[in-house]
């Protein structure tokens, strides 16, 4: 009896680890596609309807400060995926280009953990993935199979939560999980007017102070609210899933968005309207102390490492984000998380030669300072559309009505600043006194009355960039404005230079 027994325990002890449950928390990331901190009702919006958000707010822990580490699609997530800041990531660092493979991402090391990884919607992109070496998408495995009925078009016609539901599923029920969740909402293009059809008053939408209070930015607003709230509702189904399995309490939810809303000086843009995003955790019982509000300044790059920790893993030592697991675990210590950065290089194409607008920048609670490296250059793309990969000009800003609006109305002196706002010149430093002046208006860089502010600035993020081999705060060669471009080039006369020798 004694031998059978020992066979007994040998067998199960040479088993497959797939045998024994996997206990480890599931992860479940939800990040919209262009939607800035403010557009949510848990962060004090009073139109748009955010009840999945608001939910995983009053269930979890919401984040008032948290910021993407580029205010463009590729670069933030790459640098989300990496735990890296995007001067760090080479290639990865510019829109429409690759992510080299030698730059570990938290969901491989993860499934090298034991983990099943998958995406559905918008993972990492745009751009190609075998120049850098890879084969899948870093997000993991895609699941797009299942389709809404109502005619979306494009890519937006996928049915994010019917994909999230297959993939549990077919799921291996022993091994946790790790599931991207990404839309292309709020992304434009919308349907002119759709924002109006709930009978939503114009009247009531809050304008960003770096836009005109007009009908015709209000109106855009509420369509682009249409889609912040299609996101939303797929965020809700994805947690009725969860509910329905009992996978929920094991689970870190995490809702977010890759960069602000995509409006003039907005998107593509290092001020708050185009970094400051909504970021909200929920984890069951892994979480102390629910429903509470952390003021802590966090980039979203701290996700990798908070990702890996929770599942007992080593942080990675390329990543450069910090592990927000000890703010998840205790409602007391507050950790000193004072400072984000931000950064930019080439968006989309739309200066001559492939030139970008490259900038960094350092948040703190009470003020923006940002170092632009080339103040000679147009910051919104090139006003000549001959110049511009995307055949238009200030390409990158994203046509738009609003856009559109700036642009016609050039003359008129009431809209003429704010036009200046969105497209002209930039000084090569700015500073925004955020108590002061929270939708960043007034630089302040040249006030004599700033001069202690802006030189302590200035000096942390030289710092923090040398620390973190900034090439440009090194004065090595900044490779950004000549790697390829693989985006949509409208304009077939346009190329990048090559890079000097």
């Amino acid at each position: 009896m004694k031998t059978l027994f020992t066979r007994i325990s040998l067998l199960f002890a040479l088993a497959p680890i797939s045998l024994a449950t996997d206990i480890r928390p599931n992860i479940l990331f939800c990040i919209s596609d262009d939607q800035s901190y403010a557009h949510t009702g848990a962060n004090g919006d009073r139109i748009v309807q955010t009840p999945a958000f608001d939910r995983i707010a009053r269930e979890g822990i919401r984040f008032t400060h948290a910021f993407c580490d580029a205010p463009t699609c590729g670069p933030s997530r790459s640098a989300i995926l990496t735990g890296q800041h995007i001067w760090r990531l080479e290639e990865a660092g510019n829109i429409h280009s690759t992510l080299p493979a030698k730059f570990a991402t938290y969901t491989e090391l993860l499934r090298d953990s034991g983990y099943q990884t998958a995406f559905t919607g918008k993972g990492w992109s745009p751009g190609r993935l075998e120049p850098g070496g890879r084969t899948e998408n870093p997000a993991g495995t895609e699941y797009r199979r299942v389709q809404l009925k109502n005619g979306r078009p494009g890519m937006a016609n996928l049915d994010y939560a019917g994909n999230f539901q297959q993939f549990l599923s077919e799921r291996d029920a022993n091994r946790p999980f790790c599931f991207w969740l990404g839309t292309f909402e709020p992304h434009r293009g919308y349907r002119k007017g759709i924002g109006l059809r709930d009978d939503r008053n114009p009247d009531d939408v809050v304008v960003p102070a770096s836009l005109p209070n007009h009908s015709v930015i209000r109106e855009d607003i509420l369509d682009y609210y249409v889609e912040v709230e299609h996101f939303d509702s797929m965020v809700a189904r994805a947690i009725e899933q969860l509910e329905k399995r009992g996978l929920l309490e094991n689970t870190i939810v995490v809702v977010t968005s890759d960069h602000g809303m995509p409006f003039p000086r907005a998107k593509a843009t290092l001020y708050d309207d185009g970094t400051h995003v909504p970021l909200a955790i929920r984890w069951g019982s892994g979480l102390k102390s629910p429903g509470r509000t952390s003021n802590a300044l966090v980039n979203l790059s701290d996700l990798a490492p908070t990702f890996l920790q929770s599942a007992g893993l080593d942080v990675h030592p390329q990543m450069t984000g910090r592990s927000l697991l000890s703010q998840l675990k205790s409602a007391t210590t507050e950790p000193k998380l004072n400072r984000a950065f931000v950064a930019m290089e080439r968006h989309d194409g739309c200066r001559s030669g492939g030139k970008g607008f490259p900038c960094r920048g350092l948040r703190k609670r009470n003020f923006l300072y940002l170092h632009n490296f080339a103040p000679e250059r147009w910051p919104a793309g090139d006003p000549d559309a001959s110049v511009c990969a995307r055949a238009i000009p200030f390409g990158e800003v994203d046509s738009a009505p609003s856009k559109t609006l700036l642009m016609e109305q050039i003359s008129n002196p009431d809209l003429r600043p704010f036009y200046d706002l969105a497209f002209s010149k930039r000084s090569e430093h700015e500073l925004y006194d955020l108590k002061k002046d929270p939708g960043q208006i007034r630089n302040v860089a040249a006030d004599p009355a700033y001069a202690d502010v802006l030189k302590e600035m200035q000096e942390e993020l030289t710092e923090y960039l040398k620390q973190t081999n900034d090439p440009r705060a090194l004065g090595k060669d900044a490779p950004w404005d000549y790697y390829p471009y693989y985006g949509l080039r409208r304009n077939k006369d346009w190329k990048v230079d090559p890079r000097p020798k």
